[in-house]
């Protein structure tokens, strides 16, 4: 607990916990970014300005600040800033198209939209649509009308903005977007209760391999590095759980192998976070042999499955240095498989390398039938339920999804797998479709893709799959069922839906068909499809 001026008790949150750490050994490193490198006093000064900027925005405690940023030191501070006096921090990834990411900005009613300069265009287009009108101001000078942030929080105080509430429990305080139909997004939405665990999880006996994603963390000696998107699920848990320990936090710009070796190696990381094909990309590089990066402890991978055989490669490289974990935006800790758990117990046996680790302390899971109420017995699969604190108070903003997601404190997670007779997961599909490519932790969402392909002229039906890829793990793949008589060019077809939705969702192959094959209760059958196209009948994969 925490007392104010007028000696009445506050329930400490997380950022009470990182500026606990930051006002001592004022002069140690905090955050570093290249050639920027802030101290710990130097971060909590900046920090209380950003803070009084924001609020010289017209917010008040419980608004929503929407946070369309990259991956720098700054944006750290910001989405700080943001929770300090008491709103609403709503993620922005750079990844969805202007329809989407106006729905986005729309749907999460955010007051304010920070954004960064390389995105202003975007931000300004997104916001403009908005009949919410929000505030625009850019991290930095951008040629867009608006103030600039950091010229603002130069000229306030260097002291800790005063007269924030605590956050209710049932209070949104981070919300997350995580796909849903084209212009009605589902926003996973979080209460304090996740942070909390967080730093209950940085508290914990650090020889428990589920106490967290990164255990045994030393704040004299950890650096850990931030190179997923610090507006995704795993950049964001990545830097909070370096933040509440006092671990220095070191942030990559742009995920490139190379360049994510030499920060590796010259800035001396103990831990960082990857997604599969950043995995791959790395051990693919010439510079990645055994013995290149003695200060690393600990590699966390996440986001999408991976091959076994490329973690018993990376364990071969790096030495038993990495951990799994499973996760997703509405729960955004499920299960970890400890670094020396993986490689002992993945001697023994064999089957664990496919397995996703055990359920973290204090969450529960459960694998449920068809009607989502009764547990299955173990190696039955079915769909994965969880319970705990780092479930989602719910879709921002949307009832009626909440409901089918959430049932007595039980997640609908949508991802299909079984549980061992020691607790350990495997997951087999994923029901949501999510396609992981990019070579970073970047998601293509099928559904929103789909809804746009009927759009188009000609198009009847659409599916979207991911497909394997061995530069970026997984392609985006479509199929379309086309009207009798009409010419579809799939390269016009591209070309559409890099304009609405963006780079990311531009398909890598499209196949034109009569129609799409079909299940018993007439959803497109997607298995089929993807079994078609692995066995080349649809020509060479």
């Amino acid at each position: 607990m925490i007392i104010n001026e007028q000696q009445t008790a506050v329930p400490r949150t997380y950022v009470d916990r990182v500026l606990e750490h930051w006002h001592k050994d004022e002069e140690a490193e905090a955050l570093v970014q290249g050639a920027q490198r802030l101290t710990r006093g130097e971060a909590r000064r900046r920090l209380f300005r950003l803070g009084h900027a924001l609020r010289r925005q017209g917010l008040e405690p419980g608004d929503g600040v929407g946070l369309f940023l990259a991956n720098r030191v700054d944006s750290v501070l910001v989405q700080l800033a943001v929770h300090l006096i008491g709103c609403r921090v709503v993620f922005l990834p750079p990844e969805p198209g202007p329809g989407e990411l106006a729905a986005l900005v729309e749907q999460s009613r955010a007051r304010v939209v920070v954004t960064d300069p390389l995105f202003a265009r975007r931000a300004a287009d997104a916001a403009g649509r908005s009949v919410h009108a929000p505030t625009l101001v850019s991290l930095g000078p951008c040629a867009q009308p608006c103030p600039d942030l950091l010229a603002l929080a130069a000229e306030c105080p260097a002291e800790r903005p005063d007269g924030v509430p605590a956050p209710a429990a049932d209070e949104a305080v981070t919300v997350l977007y995580t796909g849903g139909t084209l212009g009605n997004p589902k926003l996973a939405a979080h209460s304090h209760r996740l942070y909390d665990t967080l730093v209950d999880m940085a508290e914990d006996d650090p020889q428990d391999s589920r106490a967290g994603f990164f255990p045994t963390m030393d704040p004299s000696t950890d650096r850990v590095l931030a190179s997923t998107l610090l507006t995704h699920g795993s950049g964001h848990l990545t830097s909070i759980q370096a933040l509440v320990t006092g671990s220095v936090l070191v942030v990559l710009p742009e995920f490139d192998a190379g360049a994510a070796l030499t920060v590796l190696r010259e800035e001396r990381i103990t831990a960082t976070m990857f997604v599969p094909p950043m995995l791959y990309a790395v051990l693919d590089h010439p510079e990645c042999v055994p013995g290149a990066l003695p200060a690393l402890r600990r590699i966390v991978v996440g986001g999408a499955a991976t091959s076994p055989s490329r973690l018993q490669q990376a364990v071969e490289v790096f030495g038993p240095v990495l951990s799994q974990g499973y996760g997703q935006s509405e729960a955004l800790g499920i299960t970890a498989f400890g670094a020396e758990d993986l490689a002992a117990e993945g001697a023994r046996r064999p089957e664990l390398w496919r397995s996703c680790g055990r359920a973290i302390c204090d969450t529960e899971i459960e694998i449920r039938g068809e009607d989502s109420t009764l547990a299955l017995p173990v190696r039955q699969v079915g769909e994965v339920c969880v319970r705990g604190e780092t479930v989602m108070l719910g879709y921002f903003e949307d009832p009626r999804r909440t409901a089918e997601a959430l049932h007595d404190g039980w997640l609908r997670t949508g991802d299909m797998g079984y549980l061992d007779a020691e607790g350990y997961l495997y997951l087999v599909d994923r029901a949501k479709d999510i396609i992981v490519t990019g070579g970073t932790s970047d998601n293509v969402y099928s559904r929103v893709l789909e809804d746009f392909l009927l759009t188009l002229p000609g198009v009847r039906n659409a599916a979207a799959l991911g497909v394997p890829d061995e530069e970026y793990g997984e392609a985006v793949q479509i199929f379309l069922a086309t009207a009798e008589g009409v010419d579809v060019d799939p390269g016009a077809v591209g070309a559409a839906v890099t304009a609405e939705l963006g780079e990311l969702y531009t398909p890598r192959g499209t196949v034109l068909l009569k129609q799409l094959p079909t299940t018993n209760v007439g959803k497109v059958d997607k298995k089929a499809l993807r079994a078609a196209w692995t066995s080349g009948d649809f020509g060479t994969p």
